[in-house]
């Protein structure tokens, strides 16, 4: 899975190396030209008089310099290409992983948790970035900086005294793989539990009226301090390890640089090696102490973010179970009708049908009514009729096509769906109500760039609220027509409710629409559907949270919007159904009933003895 995303940035991947190996090699110079000064500046053995005049101190000096610059630019260079790479490459991950989330069908989200999912953006994404940025930065100077300061110290120095001070140099580096290979199955844990932790959060702060309302709050408290102390105690593994193996390296670095002294100095006293040659040799160990931490670090980063790969490949390997095999048909348009075939149907993991041989063709301009008791399998039909999930072939057809033969796009754009949980976004009632319609304008990443440089924070602010406010006023033009809004509003008869609100349209209405009443939701969400102009709308029980009255005139508007469309009206009340032209009772799975109301009431089944039940409730009702 990564390796395309490398090889599609490998340019800058090389270009950065290269700049990066070029930074480790000017940075040899350095102990060279210091200690080359030191000996110019205090003769040969610290003793004799001075031998490097004010030319060659300021050509000494200047040379530092230009080094030190030469290795600034070049740090800005690796810097720019490689963590602008592995940037570029979260950006590009984290895009194709909502991408693939959203072409999974509603079974995946059923097994996973909505928290879970969340870390993988965050947490896992994250640690993938460091692997791929700082990790090969860090890996790469371990190998080519160690490399090139040890050939530096063995034919600019001494070889004897190379090898005896890279001895404890190699255990540093044995030890720092031995841990990395150790710490990865820890990190595993690390994000597994971070990942019920968000789970933990984000659930109980969508159902806090829940939580509040049976008065859980300390037992919700408990149950997260549980989920937090798993937490704590697997990012302590890591910690505790690091307590050992950290200290260890200091020691080991220490002796080494202890080694180098004393027997460096010897070399020196007994002029095996000259002073500016004991000076460079120095600081060279002190350049290879950093190869051997970073080693360490970059396996640390490369087990963090293969324990990411691993839960990340976990989603790109999942399939999704709807296939478009209709893309390619020709198929551009549907009427709205369509025939359920001997439909069977039966959820994954279940052993008995939901459906069973339900029969029914509806034509355009048709409504069709579906009543039942709680699990007959109404909201089924639903599902299937939008191709949530699959039947066998043959027993859905829109226009006497399959209705695997007709491209996902195509279908899903022909039929509009009110579902049971009205779900509005934390946007705007317009925005919401227009939400099928709506095409968003890219905000340019160039322009945001432009933006930040040279610019304060108040004005950098400005700046983006005013392009904000651009953009939405180029969405609202084309996009968001108010008038169009407000005839869908009118139609679902809340029109009236949303001008009550402190900002109109533009009222924001909270996470799930926490701010909306239920029948306000419902029909916001009946004024969403019908903004779609759909030729075929399904209503599932989407007027359950309305009086009688409201529901009139939502019945009586439908008619007149929807003249010459199909419909579908799932309900329990048969005031909403009564002028449906198909009315299907389904019992079990199976269709029970089916005829007009006038048929069936002269059937004397249970459509009818509901209907008599329903008018005596509401003529105790009127009583009352």
């Amino acid at each position: 899975m990564l390796w395309k995303y490398i090889k599609r940035h490998m340019p800058g991947y090389i270009c950065g190396v290269l700049v990066l190996f070029g930074v480790d090699y000017l940075g040899l110079f350095i102990p060279q030209l210091t200690g080359e000064l030191i000996e110019g500046l205090g003769g040969q053995n610290g003793l004799s008089a001075i031998t490097f005049t004010r030319d060659d101190v300021l050509r000494n000096i200047l040379s530092i310099l230009a080094v030190g610059t030469g290795m600034a630019l070049g740090r800005f260079g690796w810097r720019f290409f490689l963590f602008g790479s592995a940037r570029k490459i979260e950006m590009e991950i984290r895009n194709d992983l909502f991408e693939h989330l959203t072409t999974l069908s509603g079974r995946y989200y059923n097994e996973h948790k909505t928290g879970d999912l969340m870390a993988y953006f965050t947490n896992d994404l994250n640690s993938l970035r460091s692997a791929i940025g700082p990790a090969i930065i860090t890996a790469f100077d371990a190998v080519v900086m160690g490399a090139m300061v040890i050939t530096k110290m063995i034919l600019y120095v001494n070889l004897k005294l190379t090898v005896i001070a890279c001895i404890p140099m190699l255990v540093i580096l044995g030890g720092a793989i031995w841990y990395a290979v150790k710490v990865e199955p820890m990190y595993k844990v690390i994000n597994d539990t971070f990942s019920d932790m968000s789970d933990r959060v984000q659930e109980s702060f969508s159902g806090i009226r829940v939580i509040k309302s049976f008065v859980r709050e300390d037992s919700e408290n408990k149950a997260f301090e549980a989920t937090n102390r798993k937490k704590k105690a697997s990012v302590l593994r890591v910690a505790k390890a690091n307590s050992v193996v950290w200290p260890t390296l200091e020691f080991l670095i220490g002796l080494c640089k202890l080694i180098t002294v004393f027997l460096g100095g010897y070399m020196f006293y007994q002029k095996t090696i000259s002073l500016a040659q004991f000076v460079a040799f120095n600081q060279y160990v002190s350049m290879l102490v950093w190869p051997m931490i970073a080693a360490g670090d970059s396996l640390n980063m490369i087990s963090q973010g293969r324990a990411a790969v691993k839960r990340l490949n976990e989603i790109f390997d999942a399939k999704a179970e709807i296939l478009d095999t209709g893309k390619d048909s020709g198929i551009t348009e549907l009427s709205g009708s369509f025939a359920l075939n001997g439909l069977k149907f039966r959820y994954p993991g279940t052993e008995s049908n939901v459906l069973d041989g339900v029969s029914v063709s509806v034509k355009q301009g048709e409504t069709l009514a579906i009543m039942g008791k709680t699990g007959c399998g109404k909201t089924t039909v639903a599902n299937l009729l939008l191709r949530l999930y699959d039947t066998d072939p043959g027993q859905i057809t829109y226009d006497g096509h399959d209705i695997k033969d007709i491209p996902l796009d195509v279908l899903r754009s022909n039929v509009a769906l009110v579902p049971q949980d009205n779900f509005l976004f934390s946007d705007s009632v317009q925005a919401n109500i227009a939400f099928g319609t709506r095409k968003y304008i890219e905000f340019p990443d160039e322009k945001l760039s432009l933006a930040i440089i040279n610019k304060s924070e108040d004005e950098l602010n400005h700046y983006l609220d005013r392009k904000m406010s651009e953009r939405c006023a180029k969405n609202d033009e084309l996009n968001n027509d108010l008038e169009a809004v407000e005839e869908a509003a009118k139609t679902a008869v809340v029109h009236d409710n949303i001008m009550d609100f402190t900002n109109g349209y533009s009222t924001v209405v909270g996470e799930r629409g926490v701010t909306m009443s239920g029948g306000q939701k419902q029909r916001s969400s009946i004024a969403r559907a019908l903004m779609k102009d759909a030729p075929l709308l399904i209503l599932d029980d989407s007027l359950s949270a309305v009086d009688t009255d409201t529901e009139e005139k939502i019945i009586d508007n439908l008619k007149r919007v929807r003249n010459g469309k199909t419909n579908i009206i799932i309900a329990h009340r048969i005031s909403t159904v009564r002028n449906a032209d198909h009315i299907m009772i389904l019992e079990g799975g199976k269709v029970a009933e089916y005829g007009t109301h006038d048929e069936l009431i002269a059937l004397g089944g249970s459509y009818a003895r509901l209907y008599e039940k329903q008018q005596l409730e509401k003529m105790i009702e009127e009583a009352v």
